[in-house]
């Protein structure tokens, strides 16, 4: 079973800054791509950013030339660096992988941290 371990969470004052860890308990070779998640109160989970295996990226535009993805060390890490963070950006944040197991992809989440941007 994949499992994934969520890291660097907190709470932060608007302007500030944030890095988010996962690591993910599967081979690399296997990850099509990974990605982060939120969930605020009382709306839907959206997709944050997601970088593929190529390396390829996207990102959901609130947090476009704020946010960046990377795929660390082993490759099955990701990080999401966060800055000049905003109130409207606090949320429970999931690490998302993706994993090509015989030819059908799985998606994997993590436990969820929480962000919380507040003076």
């Amino acid at each position: 079973q994949v499992q994934l371990v969520e890291s660097g969470g907190g709470l932060v004052q608007p302007g500030g800054s944030l890095r988010l860890s996962c690591t993910a308990s599967v081979n690399a070779f296997s990850i099509i791509g990974m990605g982060w998640y939120r969930q605020a109160p009382g709306k839907q989970r959206e997709l944050v950013a997601y970088i593929r295996r190529s390396g390829t990226t996207n990102y959901v535009n609130s947090v476009k030339g704020r946010f960046t993805i990377s795929r660390d060390n082993a490759e099955n890490q990701v990080s999401l660096q966060m800055n000049n963070l905003e109130p409207e950006d606090t949320a429970v944040y999931y690490c998302n992988v993706d994993v090509l197991n015989g030819g059908v992809p799985y998606a994997y989440w993590g436990q969820g941290t929480q962000v919380t941007v507040s003076a």
